[in-house]
């Protein structure tokens, strides 16, 4: 009688282990177990942060906290701010209109000024946009500079949209975008990622774009991640 009584509470003890074995699997916990353990990671930028034309999980921020998991450095799925189209004038009115939903995160990145380029806008009001958007991110990283990093302007003329345009005037273009925002990364000790020369492999390796033609894989956003999370992982 006594092996009667024991048998369904070890069948149940066993199927309770079993559940949580399987919930230690999850990469995410509920939301509520998330903002208590987990860090926070803050994504600002247009179309190559939001990852135009790719799944959520190929979007390079998304990679690079898949990858910290390796150490396990857990983060809690990145928080984005950023549209396809968006310049740095559109990135600082969503900002101010629609804060972030926090002024601590553990981590915060910043690519933006492909629209401007694209767009015509002036040059020398990209500086002051660019630079209350550093400051911005910042402040968002808990004021910490060294929990920032910017990644550079991607290259988009040699892809195949760019057909018919002047791809020699608007790599110049790119190129002195990139000149003025590393200058006043660099300036606030900021971390700063050189995405801009990968890109431009997209002209002999088809694959590192999307199936838009113009915005990169997955594959290409591999590349931007790894690069972040070796950063990362030295600071966190």
């Amino acid at each position: 009688m006594r092996k009667l009584f024991f048998l369904p509470f070890f069948i149940m003890m066993l199927q309770a282990m079993a559940g949580c074995n399987k919930q230690s699997n999850s990469v995410y916990l509920p939301a509520a177990v998330n903002d208590t353990l987990h860090k926070n990671l803050l994504a600002l930028g247009d179309s190559y942060t939001i990852g135009q034309s790719v799944a959520a999980s190929d979007r390079f921020p998304a990679q690079a906290v898949s990858m910290l998991l390796n150490d396990s450095i857990i983060f809690s799925t990145p928080e984005y701010i950023a549209v396809t189209g968006w310049t740095t004038r559109n990135l600082l009115n969503s900002i101010n209109s629609n804060p972030p939903t926090r002024n601590d995160y553990d981590f915060v990145t910043l690519l933006i000024g492909v629209n401007n380029q694209y767009q015509g806008l002036s040059q020398p009001a990209y500086p002051t946009e660019f630079t209350n958007l550093l400051n911005t991110a910042i402040r968002y990283a808990g004021n910490r500079s060294s929990r920032v990093a910017v990644l550079s302007i991607p290259d988009w003329s040699v892809t195949p949209f760019a057909n018919g345009y002047d791809t020699a005037f608007i790599r110049k273009q790119i190129d002195s975008f990139d000149v003025i925002n590393k200058q006043i990364t660099l300036a606030k000790a900021v971390h700063y990622i050189d995405i801009t020369q990968s890109t431009r492999m997209a002209l002999y390796d088809r694959s590192l774009l999307a199936a838009d033609r113009l915005h990169p894989s997955g594959k290409e956003y591999k590349k931007w991640a790894t690069m972040l999370a070796v950063y990362m992982r030295s600071v966190l």
